[in-house]
């Protein structure tokens, strides 16, 4: 009975291995001593860094990249259906327009929610530097 864990046992080994190894291995290689001066620069594809690594983004940036990866990955699961299309017959072709039907409908609810738009004009709430800009109420 025990011997149906051997293979937990050597997976649950090997995993502590590769967990352990690396580290082990970063210890002995990395330097201990002389760090300061050019050990301590960023060093980012051969050139020196000018100004702050903390530089503000946009939101908007990340708001039309998650929704690029969202609708991408979705998309994706559609060549697996094309390529079988023919075998699987209508009811296949029935499930597939629903799935459709919920990415469109997620689309258009984006694009009607003005997320895709990169540049706003109208805030809600101007306030701070913001205020020139104008709200949706004074418009």
């Amino acid at each position: 009975m025990y011997q149906d864990f051997l293979p937990v046992a050597i997976f649950i080994g090997l995993a502590v291995i590769l967990l352990v190894a690396p580290l082990i291995i970063q210890y002995l290689v990395s330097p201990r001593f002389n760090k300061k001066g050019d050990k301590l620069e960023i060093y980012e594809c051969g050139e020196l860094p000018e100004g702050s690594a903390w530089v503000q983004f946009n939101i908007r940036f990340y708001i039309i990249a998650l929704i690029f990866i969202i609708f991408d990955v979705e998309v994706v699961f559609l060549f697996p259906w094309a390529v079988v299309f023919k075998d699987l017959g209508l009811i296949a072709f029935v499930e597939v327009t629903i799935f459709l039907g919920i990415l469109i409908v997620g689309f258009i609810y984006v694009w009607m929610k003005g997320d895709l738009d990169w540049v706003k004009m109208k805030l809600k709430y101007a306030s701070g530097r913001y205020a020139d800009l104008g709200t949706e109420e004074s418009n």
